[in-house]
Order: structure tokens, then sequence, then C-alpha cells
């Protein structure tokens, strides 16, 4: 295989990669001793629909109705903060909707982007596990109205209770705080029976199996459930695997979180501390599915009262910010097995944004420095090219001369080589040892959500999307032209012509790619165009044979 076959493969090769890690990122978790499949998690009991069952725990007796005339399943309350425009539904005291207003929509830039809603049956539930106790089918009580957090408030509680014909009163709050995407869920039991209680309490997050809004076909990243405990790391299950009962999860453990991940926001459930916990995945019905834990309540003797605090987070993958809630939740911002070069390259991004104040320019000052780092490599891998190109006219002089004996042919091309000091694989060593970084910073340019809503210059208003224009990409295919022009033309008529094509067919990909690859694309083509220009007049002027 000649030089000109072998760029060409590569150029393949890569964009290929690319394509395959943005249509499969759907990573399904690498078996582990320590996991338990879906189908291990008990069926719901009969009567209590999808409430799930503690596997160590006797499944709950039938939960009877709450006290009659007590509550309005129709009733909700609308809490606001700086944050959140929360719905919390009356019917199983759920976080049914959660509009984020600091992020506007992907399809309407006009409104605000809504994480929990009704039309991907989005829901953060939670209830309790045990005979009589209220869950999230229980119609609790509520005020209807608003709860807004006003001036120099830093905290927002939003209260609902309920209780049992045995006589047991439960109350569920949610805690709102200014600033901050976490949200408190407590439970407060106060015992009123003659006998000790022992319940339990699941927390879980529900959805269907549809793409979020703004979902690029051309580059679709990961929608579902995430776990994470200190044995078995960070484990994803797509929505196929749980239908199929195929789906892992992590054994009981004493810590660890379970999340609902889509691409730029996740929430997720962070018990806090050590404690004995088991999750749990399934179907619920068709297309739809619940991620949850579940968490021992203590016991609750006569008359006494028992709470349990769970933290909700529900908001962007900021990176930063993540990692300093919960251990490994910062890993919901997935970079699969690049995730060792893609994160000290998001680092040095985000010193650059610091820095720049620009994350447009500071996308542009970390390809001239990835360029930089990998200047003596690309310099030999042009110069190994510039010499193809001066050798072209003879090798197809010799095509010419053989015809199709291909065997005489090759003979004479090695012979060629071998007397003009040129090695034929020369450029290829240096381009596949920078394919990796590439697609890394392919994937944090893709993965993160800071550039959301993030504007470079002029036209370029969002960095996450398209350009509206088609500028950039426009500008990106001139560029990968004139680089097909300086590289060595094959020989083969084939061969040319398909490297023809190329800028066409990656011109029609980077159309509906993010302003900001296509801006990283672009620089780094300028960049390779002014290199290999000067390589090849170099060569050119100073003959084949110099070294």
């Amino acid at each position: 295989m000649d030089n000109q076959r072998l760029i060409l493969f590569l150029i393949f090769s890569f964009s290929l990669i690319m394509l395959w890690e943005a249509w499969q990122k759907q990573g399904v978790p690498q078996v582990q001793p320590s996991t338990q499949t879906v189908a291990a998690a008990k069926s719901p009991a009969p009567g209590v629909a999808d409430v799930p069952t503690p596997v160590a725990a006797p499944a709950p007796a039938t939960i009877p109705a709450t006290v009659a005339g007590a509550a309005d399943s129709s009733a909700k309350v609308i809490a606001r903060t700086d944050l959140y425009e929360a719905e919390i539904s009356a019917t199983g005291g759920d976080l049914t909707k959660l509009e984020l207003l600091r992020h506007l929509s992907a399809e309407d830039r006009q409104r605000n982007l809504v994480l929990f809603e009704a039309k991907h049956a989005y829901a953060a539930q939670s209830g309790l596990i045990g005979q009589g106790l209220p869950n999230h089918k229980t119609v609790w009580q509520v005020s209807s109205g608003n709860a807004d957090m006003k001036d120099g408030e830093n905290e927002l509680r939003v209260r609902l209770a309920t209780s049992t014909s045995s006589g047991v009163r439960v109350a569920k709050t949610y805690v709102f705080r200014r600033g901050s995407y976490l949200i408190d869920v407590e439970f407060e039991i106060a015992n009123g029976t003659g006998e000790a209680i022992a319940p339990h309490a699941y927390f879980q997050l529900t959805r269907d199996g549809r793409p979020p809004e703004g979902a690029n076909s051309m580059m679709s990243t990961f929608t579902g459930p995430a776990f994470y405990s200190e044995a078995d790391k960070f484990q994803k299950a797509t929505f196929e695997d749980i239908a199929k009962n195929k789906a892992k999860v992590p054994a009981k453990t004493d810590n660890g979180w379970v999340a609902m991940v889509q691409h730029y926001f996740v929430s997720a459930w962070l018990p806090a501390g050590k404690g004995e916990r088991e999750f749990y995945l399934r179907e619920t019905s068709k297309d739809q599915f619940a991620a949850g834990v579940i968490l021992p309540v203590a016991t609750v003797a006569p008359g006494a009262t028992g709470k349990l605090t769970v933290p909700l987070y529900a908001g962007p993958q900021e990176q930063d910010k993540l990692a300093k809630i919960a251990p490994g939740l910062d890993l919901v911002v997935d970079y699969g097995w690049l995730t060792m070069i893609a994160a000290p390259i998001f680092w040095a991004l985000q010193w650059l944004h610091g820095f720049l104040g620009n994350w447009g320019w500071a996308i542009i000052v970390l390809t001239i420095l990835i360029k930089a780092a990998f200047f003596p490599l690309s310099a030999a891998s042009y110069k190994s090219m510039a010499k193809m190109r001066v050798l072209t006219p003879k090798l197809q002089k010799l095509k010419e001369t053989f015809g199709d004996d291909k065997q005489r042919m090759n003979q004479a091309m090695m012979e060629l080589y071998k007397k003009e000091k040129v090695n034929p694989l020369g450029g290829c060593l240096p381009i596949l040892v920078q394919i990796p970084v590439f697609i890394a910073l392919y994937w944090v340019l893709l993965g993160t959500v800071e550039m959301r809503g993030a504007p470079w210059l002029g036209w370029i208003t969002d960095l996450s999307i398209r350009d509206p224009y088609f500028i950039l990409p426009l500008i990106m295919g001139a560029t990968m032209l004139i680089q097909t022009k300086l590289n060595p033309t094959p020989p083969d008529p084939m061969q040319a012509k398909i490297m023809l094509i190329m800028p066409v067919v990656f011109t029609g990909m980077f159309l509906f790619f993010p302003a900001g690859l296509v801006l990283y694309w672009t620089v780094n083509n300028v960049l390779s165009i002014a290199q290999q220009w000067q390589v090849n007049r170099m060569i050119e002027r100073a003959g084949l044979k110099a070294h």
C-alpha cells in the first residue's frame, strides 16, 4: 500500500471512528462479578403496582387507602427559586416538572429547558415501603398554589402530608436552596400505632426511552440510567437492555448513587455517607423505565418519629461542581475509553476560558497549543508527503512503463523509494499517534455543558449548536480542499477522485455539527495548511534528497 492509499485509509478511519463513537456511545457496562441483573430485582407484589420491594424484605401487604377526603389528587404546588420552577404533584408527592431557569431549550431558544416533564414521563418519585405506608401512588395533602423563594431568603421548603388508617402520619418535605441544584427530600414518619415499624424508603427516576430534545442523530450521546458504587465504579444501562432484563446494576452495597443521564444534564439520587442500600432497574410499562435505590429507615418505636433525608441533584453536568457533590458524580460526563486523555484536555480548555473569558477563543488557543505539541510529528508526516509529492511524476512514469504488470511495478517502486531514501509509510505513524487526542478533544467539545449557549463571534451565538448560516462548515470544506491540493496526487485516477470528493462529504457532515467542533476542525486545518505548505516549499527548493 502506497502512501496515498494509507493517508486515504487513515482519513476514512478517523471519520469512521468519530461516527462510530457518536452513533454507538450507548456504552453497555462490562459484566462484573459483583453486579446483578434487572431480573434479580423482585417484581412488585400484587396490589402495590410498580412500587419496588426490597429483595431481603417480605413483600408488603396491599396498601390501604389514605384517610378518605384528606387530599385532592389534582392539587399541585409550583415552587420557584433562582434556578428552578418546580411542579410537585399531590399524587405521589412527586417532582413531575422541573424547569431550569438558566438554561434555554435546544428546540426553542425563547423558552427555558424543562428537565422533568410529562412528555417523557420524566419524574423524580419517592415513597415508603411497608404495610399501609404512602408511596408514589398515594394522594398527599398539599397547599395548592405557589411557593416562591423571596428576596433575602436562602431556603424554600414545600411540605406534604398524609396519614394511614393505622395511625401512621408521614410528611414529605422538599428543601430548595438558593444557588444550588441540590434538592433535599425529607421523610418524617410519626408512629401512632401500638407497634414498632421498620419501613424502607425508595427513591427512583422514571423516564421513557426516547432521546431528549435537541438530540442529533449524527452525534448521538448516551441517554439512560447510570449507577456508581466504590466496588463497581461507574456503570450505564441502556433502555434496550433493561427491556430485555440484561442490564446490570450494582449489588447491595453501603455506598453509591443512581442517576438518569442525558446530553448536558443529569438527575441523581445521592444517599449521603455509608449505609445499606439496594439498587434496581425495571421497565414499569411499555417503553417506560425506572431506576432507583431502596434504603432502610431506622425502626420507629410506638409514639416516636423517624426521619430520612436524601438529596436529589437535577441540573447541568458541570464537572468541577459535580465532583464536589458526590464521589464519581462527575463521571456522568462520559468520555469512554479516552477519559485519561479527555480529562486533562477539558481542564486545559476550562483554564483557557477562565483566562480569555470566551469559549470560542479558548477552543482556538487550545487547538494551537495541541498543534504545537504535535509539531515535530506533524513535520515528519508532512515532510514524507512532500517527498512523495515530488516523487509522484516518477511514480506515474513507472505506471505507464509497466502497465498492468503490478509485480514488476511494485518492485520498481520499492527500488525507487530505496534510491531516493523515501519511506512511503513515513507520514502514517505521526497521524496514528494524534488520532486519539483529536477524538478525545472531539468528545470534550461535544459533551461540555459550559459550551451550551456560549457565544463566540458575530453570528455564532451558541457553540453547542450548528452554525445557523453554515459559514464555518463551508470554510472548513474549503480548507480541506486546499489540503487535498497540497497532498501528493494519487497515481490511481479513482483514488484521486475520492480525495477530491472527501471535502464535499465532510462539509455535508459538518453542516449539522456543533459550531464549537467545526471551529476546532477549521482552525486545525488552517494550521495544517500553513505547516504543510512551508514543508512542501522547503522540500521542493532543496530537492528530493535534502534531509
